[in-house]
């Protein structure tokens, strides 16, 4: 009787392959956690706290260096995550040395809204409460309705793109007729925007007038500048007794 020692030898190896394998993946899964690394897309703006997400992580009252990695879920664990109001994407991970690493990226806030209480509204006009410990400046609006959330973000975010806009414009008002009244810095008129329709043109048409009458030292003798109409500004000056 022949043997196959071709076949033997291939058997052998595979299943000396196949029991390292094994062996090297009960190792790995017994070991513990050392550390938790949480790395923050933008920390320039820290809306929630490394501490709050080390919370959200590591639920239970275990230390860290007797939890091991085969007790974790790592799904679970980024579900919680995105549950939090402040975070917009977060990718969970453990390391071959026992790092349990996440990967967080905050929402965006552009715009306050007073209400009761205040809120912002994130660039995808979206509801986010404040945070206990970054405040973001950015413009306050007024007398909106969660009708108008998604255009009135729309505008905001052109806003916030042109850098003129954003070094002029502080706040947004949406009056009775649902139309935008923009608040310009150190307040020398308002500015009647209407809805937010043609709205590159009406920051144009703005831009022009601004630096005409800034030319001419004209900034505080108008109350209203009105973008509504098509290719034009109908600016209103102030009455003799300043209103």
């Amino acid at each position: 009787m022949k043997f196959n020692w071709g076949i033997i030898k291939f058997l052998l190896v595979t299943s000396l392959i196949v029991f390292l394998f094994g062996f090297s993946k009960q190792r790995n899964e017994q070991r513990k956690i050392t550390k938790i690394n949480i790395d923050f897309k933008d920390e320039n703006r820290m809306f929630i706290t490394p501490l709050a997400v080390n919370k959200l992580l590591i639920l239970n009252n275990d230390t860290l260096p007797s939890i091991g990695k085969e007790t974790l879920d790592l799904n679970k664990m980024e579900k919680r995550l995105l549950e939090n109001p402040m975070i917009k994407d977060a990718e969970v991970y453990v390391t071959i040395d026992g790092v349990l690493g996440t990967k967080i990226e905050q929402r965006n806030p552009v715009a306050r809204v007073s209400g009761n209480p205040d809120f912002y509204l994130d660039e995808e006009g979206l509801k986010m409460p404040l945070s206990k410990v970054y405040s973001a400046r950015v413009p306050i609006v007024s007398g909106i309705s969660e009708a108008y959330f998604s255009e009135v973000t729309n505008l905001i975010n052109k806003i916030s793109k042109d850098n003129f806009m954003k070094e002029h414009i502080v706040g947004l008002e949406v009056n009775k007729d649902a139309e935008i009244l923009l608040n310009i810095r150190k307040n020398y008129f308002k500015i009647l925007f209407g809805k937010p329709k043609n709205i590159e043109a009406k920051f144009q048409n703005f831009k022009a007038f601004y630096k005409l009458i800034k030319k001419d030292s004209l900034l505080e003798s108008y109350s209203l500048v009105n973008l509504k109409f098509e290719n034009q500004v109908v600016a209103t000056k102030r009455k003799a007794n300043g209103e």
